[in-house]
């Protein structure tokens, strides 16, 4: 115990940073396949976008190490201040980003651009551990909660005007953490019901659906009427419905783009469009399905170097490790980041320090929805949104914020035993 507590090094969890390693290298590879033309002799060839991720890994490793390095309490001292810079990066982007695509995300440093909202994520995650381990939540009024969901709501705001709906919804992530500090089980409910309402009310007109849930509700009365209080539940539910359906479809119409909308339709079956904005998604399937079981092999995959999958680098880089490694192949990625997010929960549940313990679930909720949103479109389960897969996808923003992320808690993990219980 005395030697891990004045090592550097010796109190890592290991296996987390090879975890870690496994998913960066992989991530080399498949892009390096993912734009593969037959010019390039190695993953390292020079004016490949390998080698571009490869330094970009390269960075983000010393950026751990100094992390590694730093007083395990820097990161609970200055949680607020970190917080604070990143929403001034979320303002400024909205000032002198770049625009692209219609959206300002991007930064311009000399050459190097960086997204801001990717080291949000790291910077509301350090704020909502602070707030919570020094002032609580489980237990609190209303009042003394507001703050926590301030921090991701401004965080949020501050996204959704660049526009960046897919960057924001990853911030939703935060309510695993707030449940594992006593977030009311009947409100994560409640949130589950608004929203299988809202994808219910893109299937069926809202009047049939207003009628059934008011059949549901009757229903519901009659079997618990000698509960005294079921019938203002009852009541409340239904208003509330009512309410979220108009509003949603107002939502839907008004501050959704035209293309938002349609990939939604295309996601929900309602739409075929195979050849507009339904493209990405339909050559997405075509890729994957073309891997069978043990895929085409490395550099093999035929959608890939056809080029039918546009963003093949990127946001569907899925695509290009399904084809090219099947069904194996893509359950053993699966696989790896399902051991690092099961690992990062006993790290996390092992914590002394509440503030460790709530960073740790952060960086879980944040992981997960990242991987979850992220296959689940390519496969067709969720509208196309642009959600990088963490680790894997090129990008020196989403490697090096998600890197310090998690490296973070890396170096919490083996601060724990600075800490008395």
């Amino acid at each position: 115990m005395a030697d891990k507590r004045n090592s550097v090094f010796a109190s890592i969890d290991w296996f987390a940073v090879f975890l870690y390693i496994v998913l960066v290298v992989t991530g080399i590879l498949t892009i390096f396949s993912s734009k593969y033309s037959g010019d390039a002799t190695s993953v390292l060839s020079p004016g490949t976008m390998s080698r571009s991720q490869a330094v970009y890994a390269a960075i983000s490793l010393v950026v751990a190490l100094l992390i590694l390095l730093l007083e395990g309490s820097w990161f609970q001292r200055f949680a607020y201040p970190v917080y604070g810079l990143t929403m001034l990066m979320l303002a400024a982007v909205l000032v002198v980003g770049d625009e692209i695509s219609g959206a300002k995300s991007w930064i311009n440093l000399g050459g190097f651009s960086i997204q801001p909202s990717e080291f949000a994520k790291f910077g509301t995650a350090l704020a909502v551990s602070k707030y919570v381990s020094t002032k609580g939540f489980y237990g609190q009024s209303f009042m003394k909660q507001l703050p926590v969901f301030l921090f991701i709501l401004l965080s949020i705001a501050l996204i959704m005007l660049e526009p960046d709906a897919g960057s924001a919804i990853v911030f939703l992530s935060f309510i695993i953490p707030l449940f594992r500090e006593g977030f009311s089980l009947s409100l994560v409910i409640a949130i589950l019901y608004l929203i299988a309402v809202s994808v219910i009310a893109l299937l069926v007109d809202k009047y049939i659906m207003i009628a059934v849930i008011f059949a549901l509700l009757l229903i519901g009365y009659v079997i618990f009427r000698k509960n005294k209080g079921i019938l203002l539940t009852i009541i409340v539910i239904f208003i509330v419905s009512v309410g979220w359906i108009f509003a949603e479809q107002w939502a839907f119409d008004n501050i959704l783009e035209q293309h938002q909308r349609n990939r939604i339709m295309v996601t929900l079956g309602k739409i075929e469009d195979n050849r507009g904005v339904g493209y990405n998604l339909y050559q997405s399937k075509i890729a994957i399905g073309s891997g069978h079981w043990v895929g085409k092999g490395f550099l093999q995959g035929t959608q890939t170097k056809m080029d039918f999958v546009p963003e093949q680098h990127t946001d569907f880089i899925f695509c290009t490790l399904a084809e090219e490694t099947g069904f194996l192949g893509s359950f053993l990625l699966m696989a790896v980041y399902f051991t690092l997010l099961i690992k990062l929960i006993m790290m996390a549940e092992r914590q002394r320090s509440p503030f460790s313990r709530i960073y740790g679930y952060c960086v879980v909720g944040i992981l997960f929805f990242h991987v979850f949103i992220n296959i689940s479109m390519t496969i067709g389960l969720m509208p196309v949104i642009g959600i990088p897969l963490p680790f894997v996808s090129y990008g020196g923003s989403s490697l090096l914020a998600t890197t310090i992320l998690l490296f973070i808690f890396i170096k919490l993990d083996a601060y724990r035993y600075s800490i008395l219980s």
